[in-house]
């Protein structure tokens, strides 16, 4: 492959790894994705690609279909909640793409990423394509290998399965957000239970995602009663002594990363509502935490 077809495809680089990561969920699986796309790229004749982007995106989305389809049977033997893998989304290499508007950190959120496990793989192709990268029905018609009426029909059938239009838990100020969130790492740490009653919706739900390789609740733990004595119980864990938080942005939101030493321990994203801490996700799985962990390096 020539210098400049390389050059060619690194210029598309982080949208293509952008894209595959909003479609598995997973980053090491959009790296994989990417990967293989490289692949296929050096054995094409890049110089007959008439729109390389069109080209890539084509090429990536339906090597993440295909990933999906296997993936679905994967997750449904998955031990505990499933949470998607963590991306520190605060270091300058962007991985994700640019995340000024709530509308694009909410299409990398946990909130819809996890949502976004409903969708068959053409419903995900076809929102993703659509709500996160603006691309037109005929656009994405063209990439999936559809009609330009089915593109649009699988569109409205996943908003559909995910509730209608996202959440904007986002339209919370950024300061403000932030703030909420370190008062309720710094009451959950202090084990301030009037602190942590006051911050916690009534419905508040709390996800971990251990995925049988760490110790985790098989199941969400719901009800701010139920989540308070949780988040109290972490406090008096062995570990808990040696463990140091430091504070971050993970995939657009406020998160704490939970360290011993330099090693990663967990990565926790509470979720911001009407003023409240309405979800808790903690992805404590080391095969998830190992790209986070990469990008501390």
């Amino acid at each position: 492959m020539t210098t400049e077809a390389t050059a060619e495809f690194e210029a598309h680089r982080p949208r293509l790894f952008a894209l595959a990561y909003r479609m598995l969920g997973s980053a090491s699986e959009a790296e994989d994705a990417v990967q293989d796309a490289y692949l296929r790229w050096s054995a094409a004749d890049a110089s007959a690609v008439r729109t390389p982007a069109a080209w890539l995106t084509k090429v990536v989305t339906n090597l993440c279909i295909n990933r999906l389809t296997s993936a679905r049977a994967r997750r449904e033997r998955y031990v505990g909640p499933w949470l998607p893998e963590p991306v520190l989304t605060h270091t300058a290499d962007r991985r994700l793409g640019p995340l000024e508007t709530a509308e694009q950190r909410e299409s990398v959120s946990f909130a819809l990423l996890t949502l976004m496990e409903r969708l068959t793989p053409a419903e995900r192709a076809v929102f993703v394509l659509r709500e996160a990268f603006g691309h037109s029905h005929r656009d994405i018609a063209e990439v999936i290998g559809v009609e330009e009426a089915h593109s649009r029909q699988l569109h409205r059938r996943a908003r559909e399965r995910l509730g209608g239009a996202p959440r904007r838990h986002f339209a919370v100020d950024a300061a403000q957000r932030a703030k909420l969130v370190e008062r309720f790492f710094a009451a959950t740490l202090d084990g301030d239970v009037a602190g942590l009653e006051r911050l916690l919706a009534d419905d508040v739900v709390a996800w971990a995602d251990g995925g049988g390789r760490a110790t985790a609740a098989r199941r969400p733990v719901t009800g701010r009663a139920k989540v308070l004595r949780y988040l109290l119980g972490l406090g008096t864990r062995p570990e808990a002594a040696s463990v140091r938080a430091e504070f971050v942005e993970v995939n657009g939101e406020p998160a704490a990363l939970f360290l011993v030493g330099e090693d990663l321990l967990a990565v926790v994203v509470p979720e911001i509502r009407e003023g409240r801490v309405g979800a808790v996700r903690t992805v404590i799985n080391p095969d998830k935490l190992a790209f986070a962990a990469g990008q501390l390096v």
